[in-house]
């Protein structure tokens, strides 16, 4: 039994870590999936080759997120794409994951480095979200990917918790206004995640992995398989009665 079988579904910053393991994880679940990336077109190729080689269908678009006309040459490109995947066009799942981070606080944060953080991680999905309206059909779900930063004090990264914290806003006011068509929206929040952005200073280094790991009540630094299984969930019609909440996918992290 494939649950999403007959769905579309969007997933940006699609070609690594979190986001490569949702589309992953949605095109196993029967959704066609359009892999969304900025720049690394190699790494969204693997990703679409390995869902195809699992038996799922998947296919690339290319639009850099961050500068003023990203969410329509966004939905330009899926839209030129998905009539040879998907007849009769349109979405039904839209996972807004690409972000970027800053690791700057106050004082040292520059206006170019705040603005482009807010561009990528808050304008970026809601003109997306907008632009994507047009396409998104009637029990459709939107899931914005957030951060345990949102809700956590973190002043080192204080403009990218903030922009998390604006995302999870966007999505509550989402889901009050598109309640009516059926249509959810909810913010996934993870905490330290296994992936290359993290690789740096976790992978490799004992020490730091135990720290992070002790941070989670579950005693674990979390996979990106962790954060796609809920993505999933919130896809599917199991949680069709579940809107306008940010689930902490943190592993338990602060309490």
């Amino acid at each position: 039994m494939y649950p999403l079988e007959g769905k579309v579904a969007l997933v940006t910053g699609g070609s690594r870590g979190i986001g490569r393991a949702i589309a992953g994880r949605l095109a196993g679940d029967g959704a066609v999936v359009a892999v969304a990336y900025a720049r690394d077109h190699t790494a969204a190729t693997e990703v679409v080759e390995r869902i195809r080689g699992d038996g799922g269908e998947a296919f690339a678009i290319q639009a850099e997120l961050g500068r003023h006309g990203d969410a329509i040459a966004l939905w330009t490109a899926f839209d030129q794409r998905i009539g040879a995947h998907a007849p009769g066009g349109g979405v039904d799942i839209i996972v807004n994951n690409a972000g970027i981070g800053r690791s700057a606080d106050l004082a040292s944060l520059t206006e170019e480095g705040f603005d482009e953080v807010f561009a990528v991680n808050v304008r970026a999905p809601f003109f997306i979200v907008r632009e994507g309206l047009k396409r998104l059909r009637d029990g459709g779900r939107i899931i914005n990917i957030s951060s345990g930063a949102a809700r956590l004090a973190m002043p080192e990264i204080i403009a990218y918790g903030s922009t998390k914290g604006a995302l999870d806003t966007f999505t509550l006011n989402l889901a009050r206004q598109l309640g009516p068509r059926g249509i959810t929206a909810n913010s996934v929040a993870p905490g330290i995640v296994d992936t290359d952005v993290n690789a740096g200073w976790l992978r490799g280094n004992p020490r730091a992995e135990a720290h992070a790991a002790s941070l989670a009540a579950l005693g674990r630094v979390g996979q990106p398989a962790d954060i796609a299984d809920i993505v999933a969930f919130l896809a599917g019609d199991d949680a069709r009665w579940v809107t306008g909440r940010v689930i902490d996918a943190t592993g338990g992290a602060g309490l």
